[in-house]
């Protein structure tokens, strides 16, 4: 029988272009959450999302193994947890808008986002589909934005044999039914747990949506941030054990 699985989803508040304060925000609420097997943090949460600071700063940039991490690394194999962090990605070469995945026992796992959005497409390339991974027993699709609107995403991800799709995202104010709505089909149309943690603040400008939330697997809303600031919201996951 697959145990539980504890989700912290961060509504965080990056300070744009501050990679040094965004990485002590990320370890200083790692270590608020009082227990959880993953933990989940909005698109570019380590930068911000400003695209031209990503064309014009080289140090905006992260790579697999990159010694700043270190520090959210230890404490994540302390706890024996896992951490996505939304990162501008470089591997080997190749430019991504990605999901950075933190376990501090084995090497990082880089999930690109697929479907890019706007102007993204003349800085980065895109990935090849949800990458899926295994967290404590359970199987975990990671996505990126702009990948919770295309159902087939989150359809091949069920495919490969998801049980949680976790979707680090940006949605500002007047987006709130269209990330409530994406995330909740998502679930249910694949009949697994969906989680999305949203930037809070006023990213690119505007007023956060807010929204960061849970979502079972029959698309009902399990746990969701009550502003749009920062926050963490915690649920417990139970496998699915009947037809989706």
């Amino acid at each position: 029988m697959t145990p539980p699985l504890t989700v912290a989803a961060v509504q965080s508040v990056p300070v744009t272009g501050d990679v040094v304060e965004n990485l002590a925000r990320a370890e200083y609420l790692l270590a608020q959450v009082p227990e959880a097997d993953l933990v989940v943090f909005p698109e570019l949460s380590l930068t911000g999302y400003d695209l031209d600071l990503l064309k014009n700063d080289p140090r905006a940039w992260f790579r697999p193994g990159d010694e700043r991490l270190d520090p959210i690394r230890e404490a994540v194999a302390a706890r024996g947890a896992c951490v996505v962090l939304g990162a501008p990605v470089e591997v080997k070469g190749r430019r991504h808008i990605a999901s950075l995945v933190l376990t501090g026992i084995g090497p990082d796992v880089v999930a690109p986002k697929t479907y890019l959005h706007g102007a993204e497409n003349d800085l980065v390339e895109p990935g090849a589909g949800p990458v899926v991974l295994a967290v404590a027993d359970w199987k975990i699709a990671l996505a990126v934005c702009f990948d919770t609107s295309v159902p087939e995403h989150a359809g091949a991800a069920g495919t490969a044999g998801a049980q949680v799709y976790v979707a680090s995202v940006l949605y500002t104010a007047g987006e709130e039914r269209k990330m409530a709505d994406r995330m909740a089909a998502r679930a249910r149309d694949n009949g697994m747990w969906s989680v999305a943690a949203n930037l809070g603040g006023h990213p690119v400008g505007e007023r956060s949506s807010g929204g960061t939330g849970v979502w079972a697997p029959d698309g009902t809303l399990r746990a969701g941030a009550t502003g749009r600031d920062e926050e963490i919201v915690i649920e417990i996951l139970h496998a699915q054990t009947g037809p989706a």
